[in-house]
């Protein structure tokens, strides 16, 4: 089966289900992860200097036997060492990946370069010219950040990767909105939040019914993770994840095959998210 893909705005495509070496890997020797996630089928490989494991994502890479073109994979930059330049900690990430380009290269963190946005994306765009990233773009960006860095862009960036999930959907529909007007695709980390990190909430009783709807529809098992999942897929975003365990990796493929949430079930379920706020991860965005 061909992975599902998002068109971005450079002409190229992202692959929806990606898999991500941060959260639960972070720090941590990500090669067998990374050879499950290829052999089951995910093409899509997510990982961050700032991750501490690009070299064992390299390794599980290497070991996998997959195609180089047939892999997509992100890096993304972490705070700049004194005296390097961006495309110095490229080269280093492409070392430890054992890549010549990587396909998607993120600014990780605005706070990481207050007052430099600027620059940091002329060097970023000087990579997409040299070949050494195939699109670029941004992670954990507000409007106040897209504003800084678009102001005298020659390119606007391809991704912003971000925490997206029900419980954060009303704090982020006015990002959304602007970067709906500059074509600019959001992806989706800490999507199954509301079922990992916040039990209890609006949005249970309603994955509980989806999910009972689907499994008799389909007539296998459909699990709430799948739901949420497919929540983010009707968005048209990105969903990357994780996990150390194969039958969920297994779990998060098969979600590719699932048939479409109905409108009324994705509006219940955005519904039931805006209640309540809750974001997992960068708590500075809500300041």
């Amino acid at each position: 089966m061909a992975p599902l893909t998002i068109p971005l705005n450079d002409g190229k495509q992202i692959p929806w289900l990606g898999f991500g070496t941060g959260t639960a890997l972070y720090s941590k020797d990500a090669e067998a992860a990374i050879r499950v996630a290829i052999a089951n089928g995910i093409v899509h490989l997510d990982g961050a200097q700032m991750y501490q494991n690009e070299d064992s994502l390299g390794n599980g890479i290497a070991s996998s036997g997959k195609p180089r073109s047939e892999l997509f994979v992100t890096t993304k930059l972490g705070k700049l060492p004194e005296g390097k330049t961006v495309r110095d900690t490229l080269v280093e990430s492409l070392k430890k990946l054992k890549l010549d380009y990587v396909d998607l290269f993120l600014i990780h963190m605005p706070i990481h370069h207050e007052g430099k946005l600027k620059a940091v994306w002329k060097e970023f765009e000087e990579l997409q010219k040299e070949g050494l990233a195939k699109s670029i773009g941004v992670s954990n960006f507000r409007i106040k950040d897209f504003e800084e860095l678009l102001d005298g862009a020659n390119v606007v960036p391809a991704v912003n990767q971000i925490e997206y999930h029900p419980y954060v959907y009303k704090a982020t529909a006015p990002l959304l909105e602007f970067q709906k007007k500059h074509n600019i695709v959001a992806t989706s980390y800490g999507g199954l939040t509301p079922i990992v990190r916040q039990k209890g909430g609006p949005v249970d009783p309603v994955l509980a019914s989806i999910t009972q709807r689907l499994t008799k529809d389909v007539g296998k098992n459909v699990t709430e993770g799948q739901v949420l999942g497919l929540w983010l897929r009707s968005q048209g975003i990105p969903e990357i994840t994780t996990s150390s365990k194969e039958e969920r990796v297994k779990e998060y493929v098969a979600t590719q095959t699932l048939p479409d949430l109905t409108p009324e079930e994705v509006n219940a379920i955005t519904e039931a998210g805006s209640k309540v706020h809750h974001r997992a991860f960068c708590k500075w965005l809500d300041d």
